[in-house]
């Protein structure tokens, strides 16, 4: 199992530290780091800042939300950022919530498994540039041909050859349609939480994952001998996905967190923190779930822990690394 490290995306301003942060982990034989967007930051320029500071690490998007850009714009800015990093970058996708693609980007929100199909099919196209782009499709069209076209549109390629014709594409995803078909079209899966001990329950969409495929699975890890302080990271993280991120009745991580087990603490956990109590939607998250989706407590703990993870189809572990002395830990649990 490989080991990455998710940054996730900024703030309220520009993050410290973080070069000299990715530097150490690139020494201490991290496989990758990841990078993220919202609706502040942006993935590629921050992608960029990594790859030039660095020469060995593998630069994920984790994840580029596909209603920011075009597919084309993606397939650009993909083309580039490999070129800079000779070849390590990686590019991860995914579809967000209907709050952020129509409130920040102004997108509709329907139909995000076909998007998803038809944006990953362009890239791809792009990247291999083997004939001028001529795509037909129900929500992109190269060249465009339809209300408001003056019809001088024409089939382009691109300008820049692709340092490869294949830059891995992964997919955040968490519906299990929507895994499914990243089994079938995408080469590898960014999971948001993942439980290792509950592997039947993505067993079924994964089946159709090619060989090599690829599942970076995020996992908080803290040493610590006081291991119900420790988790409390992870259940405000699962209270603030769980409760908030997402309307009623369409927010995915409430209806994943159901489907493994934990339904009515889920739909609590939602009404608790849309009631506007945070404090109590996240002592509702239980200790025994938040402790499967993350490795926590002494060194002892975590290393016998490992085995289930090792014993799992995750091939990355990804952890957030705060300070290099804890990434020199984690890399000698985790890679010794």
């Amino acid at each position: 199992m490989k080991l990455g490290m998710m940054l996730g995306y900024w703030g309220a301003g520009k993050p410290q530290g973080v070069v000299p942060l990715v530097q150490a982990a690139e020494e201490y034989g991290y496989d990758s780091v990841w990078v993220a967007e919202s609706w502040g930051s942006d993935c590629f320029t921050y992608a960029t800042w990594l790859a030039a500071n660095t020469s060995r690490i593998k630069i994920g998007t984790g994840v580029v939300q596909l209603s920011a850009r075009t597919p084309t714009a993606t397939a650009m800015a993909a083309i580039t950022l490999d070129h800079i990093s000779e070849g390590r970058f990686q590019l991860g996708l995914g579809v967000s919530g209907p709050q952020v693609v129509e409130g920040w980007y102004g997108q509709p929100s329907n139909k995000p498994l076909a998007r998803t199909r038809e944006y990953v099919e362009i890239i791809r196209r792009v990247i291999r540039r083997e004939e001028p782009l001529d795509f037909q499709g129900e929500f992109y069209q190269h060249p465009y041909r339809g209300p408001g076209s003056v019809g001088l549109g024409k089939p382009l390629r691109s300008i820049v050859h692709p340092l490869r014709n294949d830059i891995p594409i992964f997919i955040g995803a968490e519906g299990p349609k929507n895994v499914r078909q990243t089994a079938e079209i995408a080469d590898g899966w960014l999971p948001l939480y993942y439980s290792p001990y509950r592997q039947e329950v993505y067993a079924d969409q994964l089946a159709p994952a090619k060989q090599g495929f690829e599942i970076n699975a995020l996992a908080t890890l803290n040493i610590t001998d006081d291991v119900k302080a420790g988790l409390m990271p992870v259940k405000g993280m699962l209270g603030f996905y769980i409760g908030g991120m997402g309307a009623k009745g369409q927010n995915y991580h409430t209806k994943l967190m159901a489907r493994m087990g934990f339904e009515d603490e889920a739909y609590k956990i939602q009404d608790l923190f849309m009631a506007g109590k945070r404090d109590e939607a996240i002592a509702a998250v239980p200790d025994d779930f938040a402790d499967e989706i993350s490795l926590v407590g002494p060194a002892s703990r975590i290393r016998e822990r490992l085995d289930v993870w090792r014993s799992s189809p995750v091939t990355t572990l990804l952890i957030s690394g705060r300070d290099a002395a804890q990434l020199k830990q984690v890399a000698d649990l985790v890679l010794s």
